[in-house]
C-alpha cells in the first residue's frame, strides 16, 4: 500500500476514544524531506500526528512528503524514503516542516530555496527540524526571528546567520516560524501544537502513548547541564566551565576566572586537576579547538577567520595547537578553503 493511500484512511478508534467538542477541519502538514535527513527528529515529529487521529478517531491532521523533483530521499541511517510529490504548490493553510540533517549545507539548492520563500510568500507557516533550520535561515526566512537548531551546528550557525536570533532551547515558536534543536525535540513541539489545536488532554493523551512522561517547554534548554556533562557537582567549578564556554572569542585569563568566583589561581588549578585531569588553561584551549572544527566542517569561512572566531591571534599558533590536538592542519581538515587558498596554506 503506498504511503498516500495509507494516509487517506479514516483512522480507527483505540480504547478509550477522546471525544472533541465538536468537529474539527483537517490540518495538513508537508514534510521536506533534504538528503540524509535525521530519521528521529522527523519520525518524532510524524508519529504525534498520527496518535492524535488514532485517540480521537478523527482525521486531525494528515501530512505528505515532499522531495525535490519528487525522487526517493536517503536519510542518515541509509534508510530510503518515498516522497508523494515533488517542489509544486501547496495549499495556503500548510505547515511546512523542513527535516535535515548531515551536511545540511551540502543538501541545499537554489530550487528548495526558490520553493521555501514561494511558499512562504503564499502565507504558508514555515518549520526547520533538526538542521532544516539552516535551509530557512539560508532562504532568509529567519530574519529577525527567534529560533533554534541542534547545538552541534549553533557555532557555524550563528557565524553564517547574525540577523536570527538563536537560542539554545529545544523548541521555538515565533510566530508562523517553527524550529526544533533535533531529536526528541520534535514531540516537544508538536505536542504543543497538539494542545493549542484540540486542548491538553489530548496532548497528554499522545505523550502517554509514546512513553514521554515530561513534556518540555520552549523555556528547556537542549543539552544537559554542565555538572551532568562532565559528570561533577561542584557549583565553582561549573561556574567558571560557563564562562569559558561563553566566551570563546575573546578568552579569559584563569587568574582573573579564579577570582570571579572567590578562589586564587592555585585553588582553581588543583580544583581542575582533581576532577578533570587538566589544567584550566588546557581545557578552554580544547574548547576553542572544538569550536573551530565546528566551524571549519561546517562554514565556508576562512581557516584565517576560523582562528580569529577562537580567540587565537595568531593564526600559525592556532595552526600549530591544532595539530597537536587533532593531528592534522586546520587546512587539511578543512579539503578546501573558504578564503584565498595561499593566505590559508600559509598556516601549514
Amino acid at each position: 500500500m503506498s504511503q498516500s493511500a495509507h494516509r487517506q484512511q479514516r483512522p480507527a478508534p483505540s480504547q478509550g476514544t477522546i471525544k472533541l467538542a465538536a468537529a474539527t477541519r483537517t490540518r495538513s502538514f508537508t514534510f521536506l524531506l533534504l538528503e540524509r535527513f535525521t530519521m528521529m527528529a522527523f519520525a518524532s515529529a510524524i508519529e504525534p500526528l498520527r496518535l492524535a487521529n488514532q485517540a480521537t478517531g478523527q482525521k486531525l491532521y494528515d501530512w505528505q512528503l515532499v522531495g525535490e523533483a519528487h525522487r526517493d530521499v536517503t536519510c542518515s541511517n541509509g534508510a530510503v524514503f518515498r516522497t508523494d510529490m515533488g517542489l509544486e504548490e501547496l495549499p495556503r493553510d500548510s505547515t511546512v516542516l523542513v527535516c535535515g540533517g548531515i551536511d545540511v549545507a551540502e543538501t541545499i539548492t537554489k530550487p528548495i530555496l526558490n520553493w521555501l520563500r514561494r511558499e512562504a510568500r503564499r502565507g504558508a507557516a514555515m518549520g526547520g527540524l533538526c538542521t532544516g533550520t539552516w535551509a530557512l535561515a539560508e532562504a532568509g526566512l529567519l530574519d529577525g526571528r527567534r529560533a533554534t537548531i541542534h547545538w552541534e551546528n549553533t557555532d557555524a550557525f550563528c557565524e553564517d546567520f547574525p540577523d536570527v536570533e538563536l537560542t539554545r532551547s529545544v523548541f521555538v515558536i515565533d510566530g508562523n516560524r517553527l524550529s526544533t534543536a533535533g531529536g526528541t525535540a520534535s514531540i516537544d513541539l508538536m505536542l504543543r501544537l497538539i494542545a493549542a489545536d484540540h486542548g491538553d488532554e489530548l496532548a497528554n493523551t499522545v505523550a502517554d502513548q509514546m512513553i514521554h512522561s515530561s513534556i518540555r517547554t520552549d523555556r528547556d534548554t537542549q543539552r544537559l547541564s554542565i555538572p551532568t556533562r562532565i559528570g561533577v557537582r561542584h557549583p565553582k567549578l561549573a561556574q567558571v566551565i560557563g564562562r569559558m564556554e561563553n566566551n570563546i572569542e575573546d578568552p579569559i585569563s584563569p587568574a582573573l576566572l579564579a577570582t570571579e568566583v572567590g578562589m586564587s589561581a592555585r585553588q582553581l588549578e588543583r580544583l581542575f586537576r582533581r576532577y578533570l585531569n587538566r589544567s584550566p588553561k588546557r581545557y578552554y584551549m580544547e574548547l576553542r579547538l572544538q569550536k573551530a572544527r565546528n566551524l571549519l566542517m561546517q562554514t565556508e569561512m576562512s581557516v584565517i577567520n576560523v582562528a580569529m572566531a577562537c580567540g587565537f591571534a595568531s593564526p600559525s599558533h592556532f595552526s600549530k595547537c591544532y595539530r597537536a590536538h587533532y593531528q592534522t592542519t586546520p587546512y587539511r581538515e578543512r579539503g578546501t578553503s573558504g578564503g584565498t587558498p595561499e593566505a590559508d596554506r600559509a598556516l601549514e
